[in-house]
């Protein structure tokens, strides 16, 4: 599987950016999300859309700013981020892994290039 991220960029506290993963193959097939990684700080989940029911999960760090979806015609995952803050600058990476309650992209199977947010006035 190759999942290619995109839409990052630099954007002011309080503003918006949605990010896109096309993928390689069907959605069908596992669970598909996203994990970021800033410098000097652990991995984290930050939502992921479970493969049998499709329930989706956040990270209670970005629980109410952003949501993810899928288009499943478009074999592409999207994560539209609100109210961004200056912590949630990292490298954001789609991917298929773990994805169920209490369990965000942990453990991973296949992930590509990330995208960089940057959030700064």
């Amino acid at each position: 599987v190759q999942l290619q991220a995109s839409g990052g960029g630099l954007v002011q506290p309080g503003g918006s950016l949605r990010l896109s993963c096309a993928v390689s193959e069907s959605l069908d097939y596992d669970a598909i999300g996203w994990f970021r990684q800033a410098p000097d700080k652990a991995r984290e989940g930050v939502s992921c859309i479970a493969r049998t029911d499709r329930a989706t999960y956040y990270a209670d760090s970005v629980k109410g700013r952003f949501t993810i979806s899928r288009d499943n015609a478009k074999n592409t995952v999207y994560l539209q981020m609100n109210s961004l803050k200056p912590e949630d600058s990292a490298v954001y990476y789609c991917a298929t892994g773990g994805c169920w309650p209490g369990t965000i992209m942990s453990p991973l199977d296949f992930w590509g290039q990330g995208t960089l947010v940057t959030v700064s006035s």
